[in-house]
């Protein structure tokens, strides 16, 4: 995979290359680039230039000791886009790359950018708050996935990697995937896996939402057991002001491996636009 400087480390990133339209995939925690499989031939297939990149700390990029916040990766992605000099792109963001998306918005501006996509996404905010008691988690829930991750990383994973492709308890993909899953896990630094936690899980991104200027897809799966789509994709979209919600019913968090088709409409529906 090539790398490139952004910010003050190197990430790995793949481009399928081409004169269209780019579409940069932010993947989710604990995740790397290499989770879009099911969407880049789809995208590519469209006409599409397709840019995934491993998170700092993650897969095949730099895994520094510290930078494991929102300002940060936001920064990540800014060095990802001036260094690849991408314009008119759409970024979407799985999950915790749903934050990037925020915050690289509501930070850096959409100069660069024609639309956005939340996917399963963690904005607006998922702590629970005095001035924000839909959040999904307490604080002690944030500690004490940080304490399971910290002292007990493979287990805690391998729960959290059922979870993440669950519905109602039961398992919406092969086991064979959910082990794909785990894998990409595996290079992941310990400071990064644990980190990102306190990232997703803290982070308010309410202001972020409401700097959005371009439209945006907010996507999620009706039974998502790890970012429930109450606490986020819902508020999300009440919160953009040019914002089009597709709700994928009985769909997990991990939706776009088990809802590949689903997703993939919707997406490409949006993108068409």
């Amino acid at each position: 995979m090539p790398t490139i400087a952004a910010n003050d480390i190197t990430l790995s990133y793949t481009d399928s290359g081409g004169a269209g339209r780019p579409v940069v995939l932010i993947h989710g925690w604990p995740l790397s680039g290499a989770s879009w499989s099911g969407q880049v031939p789809a995208l590519t297939d469209a006409g599409h230039r397709v840019i995934t990149y491993d998170r700092r700390g993650f897969g095949d990029s730099d895994k520094p000791a510290d930078g494991y916040d929102y300002d940060t990766f936001a920064a990540d992605l800014a060095g990802l886009l001036d260094g690849l000099d991408l314009d008119d792109v759409t970024l979407v963001g799985f999950s915790m790359g749903g934050g990037e998306v925020a915050r690289y918005l509501g930070t850096h501006g959409s100069g660069r950018v024609r639309s956005a996509v939340l996917a399963g996404a963690v904005p607006p905010y998922l702590l629970k708050t005095d001035d924000n008691p839909d959040g999904g988690l307490e604080e002690e829930d944030v500690a004490g996935m940080e304490e399971g991750a910290r002292t007990d990383r493979e287990n805690f994973l391998d729960g959290f990697t059922t979870n993440f492709f669950s519905v109602d308890g039961e398992l919406e993909v092969s086991e064979e995937q959910r082990q794909e899953a785990l894998a990409m896990q595996s290079p992941a630094r310990d400071e990064a896996v644990v980190g990102c936690i306190g990232a997703f899980g803290r982070t308010d991104f309410r202001d972020d939402l409401a700097k959005i200027d371009v439209p945006t897809l907010v996507i999620h799966g009706d039974s998502d057991a790890v970012v429930p789509f109450e606490v986020s994709g819902k508020r999300s979209a009440e919160a953009i002001a040019d914002s089009t919600l597709v709700v994928v019913p009985k769909a997990s968090h991990g939706f776009n491996v088990s809802h590949q088709e689903e997703f993939n409409s919707a997406l490409l529906e949006f993108l068409a636009r």
